[in-house]
């Protein structure tokens, strides 16, 4: 089969993005305590903690489950728990083995399956996308939970990150 060389690019920088999110969310959690962590503003408010295992579950659901045919096993409303279920060091583990599976299927993955459909979560606006689009959606979905991150380890840490080249001030 002959490259595609869009194709590729577009693999290969799917899974060098979710490295980059990884990162910084890693160096987020570094900064924070574990209670940090799992604080809220309020009941409408996620708490990093939140937001790791609903990163974790929509990764497992999109790309390990709709892509990679592996079972359904997440139960999205447990990711948004109003008291802390699970500790953060376990969370943590918990994402970073899940981004990095679903690094290795898109790594892995022929070019010429990125137009196949798949139904990873059926019943939602997405249902029935090609697994292009569910990939553009999983990698979307993480770099805008990792601002969320961001901005609330500043606002928990009140402090600046320097998570990319650093500023003079």
């Amino acid at each position: 089969m002959p490259s595609n060389a869009v194709a590729d690019n577009f693999l290969a920088f799917a899974y060098k993005r979710l490295q980059l999110s990884q990162q910084d969310i890693a160096n987020c959690l570094d900064k924070l305590s574990d209670e940090q962590i799992w604080q809220r503003g309020g009941d409408y408010e996620n708490s990093v903690a939140n937001l790791l295992l609903h990163l974790e579950g929509n990764l497992r659901q999109w790309i390990l489950h709709g892509i990679d045919d592996q079972p359904d096993v997440r139960q999205r409303d447990g990711e948004f728990t109003l008291a802390p279920s699970t500790r953060p060091a376990d969370a943590r583990a918990r994402f970073n083995a899940t981004l990095e599976e679903a690094c290795q299927v898109i790594a892995a993955l022929p070019p010429e399956r990125l137009l196949l459909v798949v139904n990873p979560q059926p019943g939602s606006k997405w249902r029935n996308a090609t697994i292009l689009e569910a990939i553009f959606l999983a990698v979307g979905h993480v770099q805008l939970h990792t601002g969320q991150i961001i901005l609330l380890t500043k606002q928990l840490t009140a402090s600046d990150l320097d998570l990319s080249t650093p500023r003079k001030r």
